[in-house]
């Protein structure tokens, strides 16, 4: 059976308003949609682009049914989305991906427990479900190890490294502190990776899988900073790597965009650490180095439409701009350097509250080598660094003018 398509003009909902959000909201415009973003923050940057905002509590009833009414197709752009919420939604339309999805993704122990049944290589972890165990699953696991909740939890939040045996009292304190009724928390081993990788794909209602090149990833404090898109990896080893991400995305049995996350140790191993069931971070480089972003390709799947292609047309690097970086590239004469540079791509998520932590843009510079492209990144980041470094001395400055070479 043909899947129905949403021609434009229909009304598409996305659940969650950040930079995700409103990234699908403007894909969606540019095709022609109209979309209802249900955010309770009324100052999530998607509620900008939305022709009907709604701003009530998820667990709203009311609300629940005048989204309902709104819409045509629902989408979401995190995975702390009530899972109920899509299930009552997915009886009335279609909901990509699919509650069953979210439901498996938000819970880290499902997910890994899902991928281990799948034969899908994850490092190994346990399962704590008192504070009191996490002494015994240290010593199943071993040292290093991380601890994070089960739920919720993103950009390092919620988490935990134990390095010795010795760190064990002082964070089974902290998960007693902060313990609810029915929490529990995945004890993973640290895998000593040589890279970190990502993959995007496309799940096509068809059956058809698509994927973007994989990229290397860079984090710093548990929070994405550096995306370099292709993988310096072999041709054989990249394709291992998207055929292992297609494999985890088909057993999820969901139409939809999804990043799949790897580690990569010196050996050649490779372990799934997470999947994403949405667009991702990793991804942005696909609004300018890519035909089609991984945005529209949302915009697709949700509609019936064919995917998208996925081919990468320049090398490209991604730098996130965290908390008040975001100052230093955009006031005086930071902001005029940054927009000389041959390449460089300045996206500005449109947040009106800077907070430490907090992405507030991204710069992508795109090359015809990804060399080129990395150097590019890695002066914004030494710039950025070092700005850092002088304002907590006290001092206060810009993006100094000293350009990468080769640009």
């Amino acid at each position: 059976m043909t899947a129905q398509i949403l021609e434009p003009g229909a009304v598409l909902g996305v659940l969650g308003g950040g930079q995700l959000g409103a990234l699908f909201a403007g894909a969606a415009r540019r095709l022609g949609y109209r979309v209802a973003v249900w955010d309770p923050d009324r100052d999530a940057p998607a509620h900008q682009l939305a022709a009907y905002s709604f701003t009530a509590p998820f667990l709203d009833v009311e609300t629940r049914e005048r989204f309902s009414h709104t819409v045509q197709a629902v989408t979401y752009e995190w995975e702390n989305i009530p899972a109920d919420l899509c299930e009552w939604l997915e009886l009335r339309h279609p909901v990509r991906p699919s509650a069953s999805v979210l439901r498996i993704i938000q819970d880290r122990v499902q997910q890994k427990r899902f991928l281990e049944t799948h034969n899908l290589p994850v490092a190994p972890f346990a399962v704590i479900e008192s504070p009191d165990q996490l002494p015994h699953a240290i010593q199943a696991i071993g040292n290093p190890a991380l601890c994070k909740t089960a739920r919720a939890g993103y950009d390092g939040k919620g988490q935990w490294l134990i390095q010795d045996p010795g760190d064990a009292d002082q964070v089974s304190r902290e998960l007693h502190a902060g313990t609810r009724d029915g929490q529990r928390w995945i004890l993973e081993q640290v895998v000593a990776f040589e890279r970190e990788l990502s993959v995007l794909v496309v799940s096509g209602l068809n059956g058809e899988y698509r994927t973007y090149p994989p990229v290397d990833n860079r984090h710093e404090h548990g929070i994405l900073r550096l995306t370099l898109a292709p993988t310096s990896l072999s041709a054989e080893a990249a394709a291992h790597v998207s055929n292992l991400a297609v494999q985890a995305v088909s057993a999820l049995n969901s139409p939809g965009v999804f990043c799949v996350e790897f580690f990569h140790t010196a050996d050649g191993q490779l372990f799934i650490n997470e999947i994403a069931p949405r667009p991702h971070n990793s991804g942005h480089y696909t609004l300018d180095a890519a035909t089609v972003s991984q945005f529209e390709q949302q915009v697709r799947v949700l509609c019936g439409l064919p995917i998208g292609e996925v081919k990468l047309v320049r090398a490209a690097a991604m730098v996130n701009l965290i908390g008040d970086e975001v100052g230093a590239v955009t006031a005086g004469s930071g902001y005029s350097d940054l927009m000389a540079i041959p390449g460089a791509q300045l996206h500005l998520y449109g947040k009106r509250t800077i907070k430490a932590g907090r992405k507030m843009g991204h710069v992508t510079f795109l090359a015809e080598e990804r060399s080129a492209a990395e150097e590019r990144a890695l002066w914004l980041m030494k710039q950025l660094s070092e700005r850092s470094v002088s304002a907590h001395a006290g001092e206060r400055v810009s993006v100094k003018k000293t350009e990468p070479r080769n640009v």
